[in-house]
């Protein structure tokens, strides 16, 4: 059986690591070569993408993707963690003065290009160390605002619950933003104290939880089908495309520039809406899929003169 070769969307379950899954579909596929464009917090469900065989070379083009999420805040209660999963910070909050006026005016001012204070347990290092594990040693922790963009922030369902009130919303927002912060914020400019209670990543870019597959915990449903797309249609879903000939996909099997003959095809999508300031979308912003007369994906190319110059080779027993 030859290696497996790919992209897999997951739907994740509830209390489950991204570990857990991504280890799961290794022992599924009988593969080492597994990885992720973005874990989910244990308590959050929703969309994972993974990688297979050479589908963990083109997650470096989906990480930056924006993100949309289904969530409920809490107001009148903030916790440690931002979520449910911390513990309450003093007392609860009277927040039967809270109007929709007053929250939709706060809306506002989260939405768009914003400076946000990541969760104190985020994955961020500090000094060579993750800062949840600081936090959770007991260390004051304090991380440093950065830029993201808020592109949609709507209340859609509002409840009165054992004297909290209960917000669902839906977000759209660049890679990098935690969704926790924002409850978080929003209690805080209210005055009462925020959190999270539930999270569900419906989207990560063009790619949708509607086409996702759930992963069986370990024990449970070994003969599960994982379909995995193909490296050429997901490439092409976020890339420009340009498809070459037989001659050049055999040069580029070999690391070989292609003469720029030809224009690539627009991508489908804008690749990432965050705030630029060079860095990672920078050097991404120029790339493009080369597919052969299949679809399959053959390199990610870059302009370089006359010529596309191969950024990324996928070898000709993984083309897909």
């Amino acid at each position: 059986m030859s290696a497996p070769h790919g992209i897999l969307l997951v739907d994740k379950a509830p209390e489950r690591t991204s570990h857990d899954v991504v280890a799961r579909v290794r022992w599924l596929l009988g593969t080492k070569k597994v990885g992720h464009a973005g874990t989910l917090d244990p308590m959050a469900t929703g969309l994972l993408i993974l990688g297979i065989g050479q589908g963990t070379r083109l997650l470096t083009h989906l990480v930056g993707l924006d993100k949309t999420y289904e969530a409920t805040i809490r107001l009148g209660l903030a916790t440690t963690t931002d979520d449910r999963e911390g513990e309450p910070i003093g007392t609860p909050s009277a927040t039967g003065g809270i109007t929709d006026a007053a929250i939709h005016e706060q809306l506002e001012l989260l939405r768009g290009d914003i400076q946000q204070v990541p969760s104190t347990v985020s994955a961020i290092k500090v000094d060579g160390k993750r800062a949840y594990a600081r936090a959770r040693a007991g260390e004051q922790v304090e991380l440093a605002a950065r830029a993201v963009r808020i592109s949609h922030f709507e209340i859609t369902a509002r409840r009165e619950s054992d004297g909290y009130v209960d917000l669902d919303a839906v977000v759209t927002c660049s890679s990098g933003t935690y969704v926790r912060a924002l409850a978080r914020d929003l209690g805080a400019a209210l005055g009462v104290g925020g959190h999270l209670t539930a999270l569900r990543r419906t989207s990560i870019g063009p790619f949708t939880v509607a086409d996702a597959v759930q992963v069986p915990a370990r024990g449970e449903g070994d003969d599960v089908d994982l379909p995995l797309r193909g490296l050429g249609r997901s490439a092409g879903t976020v890339l420009p495309a340009l498809t070459v000939s037989a001659e050049d996909a055999r040069d580029l099997a070999d690391g070989r520039r292609i003469p720029r003959a030809e224009e690539p095809s627009a991508a489908p999508v804008a690749p990432r809406s965050a705030p630029r300031g060079g860095g990672d979308d920078a050097d991404l912003s120029d790339l493009v899929a080369a597919l052969d007369a299949d679809g399959a994906l053959c390199a990610v190319l870059r302009p370089d003169g006359t010529s596309w110059r191969p950024a990324l080779v996928i070898p000709l027993d993984a083309r897909c």
